[in-house]
This record gives structure tokens, sequence and C-alpha cells, in this order.
């Protein structure tokens, strides 16, 4: 029976990458297609040719040629005796490989003609926006909804592939891609993990985690153990982290006496401050301890509402 091989390959990888068997396939069979393409031209030097045979090879276009494939299977279906269909993967999309999808949007997103409003941010103008999607996946972590995390997180990565777009628009001997941002990551992570990546012994978990932070200090060189502390970040995670960082490095200092600030806010200050120290001191975490009370005292502040709110006006 005459036989159809439908051969769909990745538009995200080179032209010409396919399995062994496509590339069989393609050199022993006749080779159709509706348009040239990068692909056909690698077929042809590597001596792929057009010649009738009983088996013929359509090599389908980087949208998979659906409404060919519908057309094939409806005759076929109404005339089985025809001949015989089969679908083959010449080449699969990698991990990752849509990424490469975002970093294409994004592209044309800020290219002239795309979006004005994007083509006018700047780095600055848009951190709120960075702030508010991670608090938004945080929130769906704390609710354990997974699915709502998978959409979060692509509002975290949008921002990411936004703000490396952006700084290809920076002058030349400031700007990066978004390749700079991942080679960097990858870099970092195998220098990081040489447990993993350089065959050093593993040991336990709180040996990994020092060894670690040797790393990290050796990478960057800093005047003070508290340099690289994050301080925009929410003042009670702020205060804990600061505190985590000096007892990790054995600098300690008196914290100081809630009776002998000059003001009311200060004095505040030293005694929540006191609590953030006593929490670390207990492995608790000050932040999600209020964020948690906080949010139960919400719910029970719900139950009692007897009125509706006003409406705004």
């Amino acid at each position: 029976m005459p036989r159809i091989v439908l051969l769909v390959t990745s538009p995200r990888l080179p032209a010409g990458l396919l399995t062994a068997t496509a590339w069989d396939v393609v050199r022993a069979a006749p080779v159709l297609v509706a348009e040239e393409s990068e692909l056909t031209t690698a077929l042809r030097s590597a001596g792929a040719e057009v010649r009738a045979h009983d088996t013929v090879v359509w090599l389908a276009g980087p949208a998979g040629d659906e409404s060919v494939a519908r057309e094939l299977g409806l005759r076929l279906a109404r005339e089985p005796g025809l001949a015989e269909l089969e679908l083959m993967y010449g080449s699969w999309d990698p991990p990752g490989a849509r990424l490469l999808d975002a970093v294409a949007v994004l592209d044309r997103l800020l290219s002239p003609g795309g979006d004005p409003w994007k083509r006018a941010q700047t780095h600055r103008s848009l951190a709120r926006f960075l702030l508010e999607e991670s608090y938004e996946a945080y929130d769906a972590m704390s609710a354990g909804d997974t699915d709502a995390l998978r959409e979060e997180l692509g509002d975290v990565l949008l921002q990411v592939v936004l703000h490396a777009r952006l700084a290809e628009e920076l002058p030349e001997d400031e700007r990066w891609t978004i390749d700079d941002v991942a080679g960097g990551l990858v870099d970092k992570m195998i220098r990081r993990n040489p447990h993993v990546f350089a065959g050093a012994e593993a040991g336990t978990l709180e040996e990994i985690t020092a060894n670690w932070e040797r790393i990290k200090q050796a990478e960057k060189a800093r005047d003070s153990v508290l340099d690289g502390i994050a301080l925009s970040q929410p003042a009670l995670a702020l205060a804990a982290k600061i505190l985590e960082r000096a007892a990790r490095a054995g600098v300690t200092a008196p914290l100081p006496a809630p009776q002998a600030q000059p003001d009311p806010e200060s004095t505040l200050g030293a005694h929540l401050l006191a609590l953030v120290a006593q929490a670390n001191a207990t492995d608790l975490d000050p932040e999600a301890a209020l964020r948690r009370t906080t949010l139960a005292h919400a719910q029970t502040l719900r139950t009692t509402e007897t009125t509706p709110p006003p409406s705004p006006g």
C-alpha cells in the first residue's frame, strides 16, 4: 500500500537537525513541501531529492500544516485503501523551548511598530510591577493554588524578559541581553554547586549551605557582612535578614533599648526589632508569622461584619 509520511519538525531548532530515522526517510523518498524554507535547502544539500516512489514525505511547515494533515486524514478516512498515513516527528521541542517564543514576542512588542506603552518604559518605571507580580506569585504559593502559581510565575517571567529587552536599548557600554542573564545564572549555579557539577563531596545540608556561602563571599568583595541585603524588602523581613546575616558571621551588638528611644516611633521600632530577634532565636519567620495572624484576623473581621461596606462614590 502506498505510504505517506507527515514529517513534523520544531521551528526552534537549526534547519537540518533531525533524528536519524527522519534522515533515513527523507533520503529514501521524495519530499514535498508547500513552500521553500531553510529546511528544504538543508535537505537538498544533504542529498534529498524529489522522485517517483510509493512513499512520499510531506515536510510540514513551522506551524505543522494542520490543514493539510486534516484534509489527508479526512480523504483517507473516506478511502482507506488509497494510502497509509503515518505521522513522524523529525525533531521535538527541547525543554524550555517556549522561553524562546517569549523572547521573540517581547522583542516584537519592543521593536519599532510594537507596543508604544512598553517601548516607553524604563527599568525604574517597571520596578513596582516586578514587586506586584512577585507578591501575587507569593499569594498563590501561600494558597497552595498551583494553577494560579503557574500563571503568576508567567507574569514574573514577563518582567524578566521585558527588562532584558529594554537593556538592549542601553548605551553600548551598558547594554546586555536575556542571554547574558541566563548565562550568568548558569555560571553561578555551576560554580556554587560543586557537589553536583565538579564531583565535590556533598556532605550534609548544613555543609552544602556553608560551602555555598563561602563561594558566594569569594565571588563578591564586600566591606560588610550586611552588603547585598535587599533594603527595599518589608521591614520585618529586612530586620530578620540583617540579624540572621550578622549572627552567621559572628558579628554582635546590643539591640536598641526601647526605654532609651527619643520618640514613640523609635520606641515601637526597638520593641519590634527585639521581637524579630526573639523569632530568629527560635527559628521562626516573623514576616510569615505576622502575615498569617493578620490574615486570620481579617477573616474574623469579615465574619463579624453585619452591614455591607458603603458603595464607592
